[in-house]
C-alpha cells in the first residue's frame, strides 16, 4: 500500500484548505516586528491554535520566529522561521505550503540540545515563551532547555495583541462562517417545536455545520472553560448557571458536560433562546437568536426589545471608537435603567459582566467590552455583542458578531436578516 500522499488532504470539491502561504508571510513578518518592538529576541511559539495561525497547521512542535534584526533572522544571516516538528513532518512542510513555505520545517531535536540548535542558527538569546497560554510545566522544560542563552520572556501578550486585527482572507472566513450558521438557524426552526429536546435542535444545527467542514472542537483561550458550540435553552433551562462565563447556562446533558443543552423540551410559550457557533477552517463566528412554540407575552418580548436597546448603545460607542470599558459602563447603565440591573448576564450571583467578547480562532479573544478594557476595538476587530438577561422561568436576548472597519461597525453574522424572535405553531 502507498503511502499518504497531499492529494488525500482536500476541502469540499477538492478545494484546497490550506492558510495561503502569503497570509502566513505577512503574520511571521508582522510578529517579527512586534517582538522587536517589545524588546524580544524572538518567541517559541507552542500553542496549538496560534501554531495554526502562524504555519498552517498545528503540527505537535515548536515554531521559532526572530525579531527583526536579532540573532537567527535573515536581515542578521540566519534562515528566520523555523518550524520544529514531532510529528507529522511531511505533514507540516505540506500545510506550511511545501516548496512554497514562508519558513523552515524541520525535524524536532533532542530537547537537551535545542539550545545549540538554535545557537548555529545564530540565536544568541533565548526566545520567549508563551508561560500565559501553555501549561506551566511544559513552559518550564523549555525555559530549562534554553536556560544556556538567557530567561525566557513571555510573548503571549504580544500574540494575542497581534491576532485582533484579521485580515481580508480572516475576514472572509468568518463570511462564509456566517452564511453557513445562518443555514443552522433555519435548521432549528425546521425541527423545533413543542415537545422536542434541546439536543434534538442542537444535532439538527450540527448536522449542517458537521457537513461543511467544522472540526468539533470550539477553542477557548481562558483556562479551563470549556463550550459546547450549540447552547439552546428552553423555558426554565436558560435560568440555570453553570460553569461558562456566560450570561446563559443551561443544564448540559450531565455534570462532566454542565452546560448548554440537555434534555429539557419546549414547552408552548416559553421562550427558547438559541446561540450558536460555527467555525470555517478555524475561524468562529457567534449568533443568538429567540424562539417561541406560540407567542411570547408581553413582558418576555419587552425584554427582548430592552436588549436590542442595550445592543445598539453597545455598538453605537464601539462604532466611535471609544473604548471597550466604555461600552461597558454605557451598555450596563442603559440596562440598569430599564430595570435589569439583577438579570444582565445572569443572576446574582451568578452574573457575567461583559456585554462582548472578541472573536476569532478562539471563542474568548481579547478586547472584551468589559471593566479595565481601556482601548477601543481596533480596525479590524471582530467582537460577539450579546446583551441577554436571565430569570429563574428562562433567558432572553440577542447576539451578533460584528467587524470595525474603516467605517465603523458592521455585522458579519445574520442582524436584519433573521428576526430576533421565530415563532413554531404551538
Amino acid at each position: 500500500m502507498t503511502a499518504w500522499s497531499p492529494d488525500d488532504i482536500v476541502g469540499p470539491e477538492g478545494e484546497d484548505w490550506r492558510v495561503p502561504v502569503s497570509e502566513l508571510a505577512t503574520r511571521q513578518a508582522r510578529l517579527g516586528e512586534m517582538l522587536k518592538q517589545a524588546g524580544l529576541p524572538g518567541v517559541l511559539v507552542q500553542h496549538p491554535v496560534d501554531l495554526y495561525y502562524y504555519t498552517g497547521g498545528r503540527q505537535d512542535g515548536s515554531f521559532f520566529v526572530p525579531a527583526l534584526g536579532e540573532g537567527g533572522s535573515l536581515d542578521s544571516g540566519g534562515d528566520g522561521p523555523v518550524a520544529f516538528v514531532r510529528r507529522s513532518l511531511k505533514r507540516a512542510q505540506w500545510e506550511a505550503g511545501g516548496d512554497d513555505a514562508a519558513h523552515h520545517v524541520r525535524a524536532f531535536p533532542r530537547l537537551s540540545s535545542f539550545a545549540e540548535t538554535l545557537r548555529t542558527m545564530g540565536v544568541t538569546k533565548a526566545p520567549a515563551l508563551q508561560f500565559g497560554e501553555a501549561p506551566g510545566s511544559f513552559t518550564a522544560r523549555f525555559a530549562s532547555a534554553l536556560s544556556s542563552l538567557g530567561e525566557a520572556g513571555d510573548a503571549t501578550a504580544i500574540i494575542h495583541r497581534q491576532r485582533e486585527v484579521k485580515s481580508a482572507w480572516e475576514i472572509e472566513q468568518m463570511e462564509t462562517a456566517a452564511a453557513v450558521q445562518y443555514r443552522m438557524f433555519e435548521a432549528v426552526l425546521t425541527v423545533g417545536g413543542e415537545g422536542v429536546s434541546e439536543l434534538d435542535m442542537v444535532a439538527a444545527a450540527e448536522a449542517v455545520s458537521r457537513s461543511e467542514g467544522f472540526g468539533g472542537n470550539v477553542q477557548m483561550r481562558r483556562y479551563p472553560l470549556q463550550c459546547d458550540r450549540g447552547v439552546i435553552v428552553a423555558g426554565r433551562a436558560g435560568g440555570i448557571p453553570s460553569f461558562f462565563d456566560s450570561a446563559v447556562g443551561g443544564t448540559g446533558p450531565h455534570p462532566l458536560s454542565g452546560m448548554g443543552s440537555g434534555f429539557s423540551r419546549v414547552k408552548a410559550n416559553e421562550p427558547v433562546l438559541v446561540d450558536l457557533v460555527h467555525a470555517h477552517r478555524g475561524y468562529m463566528v457567534d449568533c443568538t437568536r429567540m424562539f417561541v412554540a406560540g407567542r411570547l407575552d408581553e413582558t418576555w418580548e419587552k425584554r427582548l426589545d430592552d436588549m436590542v436597546t442595550v445592543k445598539e448603545v453597545v455598538v453605537d460607542v464601539l462604532d466611535q471608537g471609544r473604548p471597550c470599558s466604555e461600552a461597558w459602563e454605557d451598555g450596563l447603565l442603559m440596562a440598569e435603567t430599564l430595570g435589569y440591573g439583577d438579570h444582565l448576564m445572569g443572576t446574582t450571583p451568578d452574573q457575567s459582566r461583559f456585554l462582548g467578547h472578541s472573536i476569532g480562532l478562539q471563542l474568548d479573544e481579547s478586547p472584551v467590552v468589559a471593566a479595565g478594557f481601556d482601548r477601543p476595538l481596533p480596525v479590524g476587530g471582530t467582537m460577539a455583542i450579546e446583551p441577554k438577561v436571565v430569570y429563574g422561568e428562562g433567558s432572553v436576548g440577542t447576539e451578533d458578531t460584528w467587524l470595525r472597519d474603516e467605517e465603523g461597525m458592521r455585522p458579519l453574522t445574520a442582524d436584519g436578516a433573521l428576526p430576533w424572535l421565530m415563532e413554531w405553531d404551538a
